[in-house]
C-alpha cells in the first residue's frame, strides 16, 4: 500500500483546523506549512500528531513537498474534510495500487460547498499528487485533465469569521 501525506497550508485556522484533520485517517502523515499563525492552529495541529513546517506566505510549495515523507500527497484547505466515502476511496486506492507503485497520474475529487446558498456548484479537482508534482495554482495542484476521479466528495466549509 502507498502510503500517503496529507499537505495542508495554515495561517490562523484553529477554528477550522479540526474538522479537517479529524477526516484525514487514510493519510499516513499530516505536514501542516504554517505562515505566521498567532492562534491555536499549532497546538491544534500537534494534537493530531502533524509535522509542522514554518514558511512565509508567499514561499514555493515545492519547498515544502521535499518534507513530505511518502511519495503520494493528498492536498486540501483548513476549511475542508472528507467524506467518509471518500476516506473509502482512499484506503481503497491503497489497498490496490501493485507494490506500492500507482498506475496513475494524479487523483481528483468533487469539492462541495456546504453551508452556502442552495445550488452552489460542486467542481473536480486534482488534490492526491506525486511527490514530484511541480503544477501549482495556489496551495493546491493545477488541475489535470488526465486525473482518476476518486468516489467520495471533499466538503468544503464557508470559514468562520475571525
Amino acid at each position: 500500500m502507498p502510503p500517503i501525506t496529507a499537505l495542508l497550508q495554515t495561517h490562523n485556522d484553529a477554528h477550522q483546523l479540526g474538522r479537517a484533520l479529524e477526516s484525514l485517517r487514510p493519510c499516513d502523515e499530516i505536514l501542516i506549512v504554517d505562515h505566521g499563525s498567532t492562534d491555536s492552529t499549532l497546538r491544534i495541529a500537534r494534537e493530531y500528531g502533524a509535522s509542522i513546517r514554518n514558511a512565509p506566505l508567499n514561499t514555493s510549495i515545492n519547498d515544502h513537498m521535499a518534507h513530505a515523507r511518502h511519495e503520494w500527497i493528498f492536498c486540501l484547505l483548513p476549511s475542508e474534510t472528507l467524506t467518509e466515502s471518500l476516506e473509502a476511496s482512499l484506503f481503497e486506492w491503497k489497498l490496490h495500487t501493485r507494490g506500492g507503485v500507482a498506475d496513475i497520474p494524479s487523483g481528483s475529487v468533487t469539492v462541495k460547498g456546504e453551508g452556502r446558498k442552495s445550488g452552489a456548484q460542486a467542481v473536480t479537482s486534482t488534490r492526491l499528487v506525486p511527490k514530484s508534482w511541480s503544477l501549482w495554482d495556489g496551495p493546491l495542484p493545477r488541475q489535470d485533465p488526465r486525473s482518476v476521479l476518486l468516489q467520495g466528495d471533499l466538503l468544503r466549509f464557508a470559514p468562520a469569521p475571525r
